[in-house]
């Protein structure tokens, strides 16, 4: 009778290895590397520029693949590298560990349990933040990171920062990435789930020397400041690209749209009136002159004014490329009025573009915002007269029974 299979033995199952980039951490990385090799010698340790005795230390352990460069460039990079060379080695997963003794490789077998359950996910090791030594700031951090990953993502972790984690190489070698330091690790996470990866994670122990003995290279203001560039250039390719990308995929999903309708717009938990509103809003949001932020705008106020967020941008894109001649045509007949005998009259064809809007500015403004308002009441009213409908009816077939 076979036994059970012992973690070196997994880590050869899986072709999985363990990643450890280093910085003038000569001091603990060799604890690290010791610890790890109770459960694996599949071990890859990037030299990002040390300047101590790093490379010495890496020495003693013959079975260790060393990736050595001057000048140092960042965490990012070494990683980079490191998926590189793995991959190269055959490798189909890297489990990335800090240098700095805050890991415990005694975790290692909560990662490869999890991988044999889930072969395409990103899995981060999560530390419990509550506990009295982890630094104000990192508390603060991660949870500022946390939050900034839900907008971008939708995916709701617990611990963003951990740079304990593991990574499915395939779908990473086919991504080009730009950052090299700490702001890396949010990069490769965000554009991986953009791609479909899964984001996971487990429970990790993690230890927090005392300040005195504490060895950090995040340098609080730069680092900060990168990263925050980092997600807001995140967060705009999330409204101008990946959620309209995401709807339109839905859209041509029949089982996705039907369980988008069902969740959203059939589902009692919301009143048919808020329902409505939603309906109207993203109408009225989809055709105001504000091409280009539409989609932006409206679903950060449906998320400030508690709207169905779904329904708001489904009604949104409206605005959708083959409805544009009409609602340019519409929004200057609905503009003529207002302009009296400064009206510019024009005759509805497929040539109507954007461009045709400088011939009477005014007026499209004017039309547009009427045309909104108009548009959104109807839409509005019909859609809350056709739940009210549905609602009947089902009351009727529940009575019925």
């Amino acid at each position: 009778m076979t036994g059970p299979v012992s973690p070196r033995e997994k880590f050869d199952e899986l072709k999985a290895c363990v990643i450890i980039p280093t910085y003038n951490n000569a001091a603990t990385l060799a604890g690290v590397i010791e610890d790890v090799s109770r459960y694996t010698t599949h071990i890859i340790v990037v030299n990002d520029g040390s300047t101590d005795g790093t490379a010495d230390a890496v020495k003693a352990y013959p079975y260790v693949q060393l990736i050595s460069y001057q000048p140092n460039k960042g965490k990012g990079w070494a990683l980079r590298q490191a998926f590189a060379r793995a991959a190269e080695k055959g490798y189909q997963y890297g489990i990335t560990i800090d240098s700095d003794g805050q890991h415990f490789a005694k975790d290692l077998p909560v990662f490869l349990d999890r991988l044999e359950q889930s072969r395409n996910s990103i899995i981060i090791g999560a530390r419990n933040m509550n506990q009295e030594s982890v630094p104000g700031g990192s508390s603060f951090g991660n949870k500022f990171s946390n939050f900034w990953f839900r907008v971008e993502t939708g995916i709701n972790s617990p611990d963003t920062q951990s740079g304990y984690r593991l990574y499915p190489l395939e779908p990473l070698k086919k991504m080009r990435f730009f950052t090299r330091k700490y702001e890396f690790e949010i990069e490769v996470l965000v554009r991986a789930a953009w791609k479909g990866v899964d984001v996971e994670s487990v429970p990790v122990t993690v230890y927090y020397a005392p300040p005195g003995e504490r060895v950090s290279h995040f340098r609080p203001f730069k680092d900060f400041f990168r990263i925050s560039v980092l997600n807001t250039v995140l967060v705009l390719i999330t409204f101008l690209y990946i959620k309209p990308r995401d709807f339109f995929r839905t859209l041509f999903s029949r089982k996705k749209l039907g369980k988008l309708l069902d969740d959203h717009l059939f589902n009692t938990h919301q009143s048919p009136q808020l329902k409505a509103m939603s309906v109207a809003f993203g109408i009225f949001m989809g055709i105001i002159p504000i091409w280009g932020f539409q989609l932006v705008a409206a679903i950060f106020l449906a998320v400030l004014f508690k709207l169905n967020k779904p329904l708001v941008i489904i009604a949104a894109n409206i605005s959708i490329p083959p409805m544009i001649p009409l609602i340019i045509f519409l929004s200057y007949k609905m503009g003529m009025p207002w302009m009296g005998d400064k009206a510019m009259h024009i005759s509805f064809s497929k040539t109507i573009t954007l461009n045709s809007v400088k011939n009477n500015l005014l007026q499209y403004i004017y039309g547009s915002i009427t045309l909104a308002v108009l548009a959104g009441i109807v839409a509005g009213l019909l859609t809350f007269i056709f739940l009210k409908l549905i609602s009947k009816k089902q009351t009727a077939v529940t009575n019925g029974k």
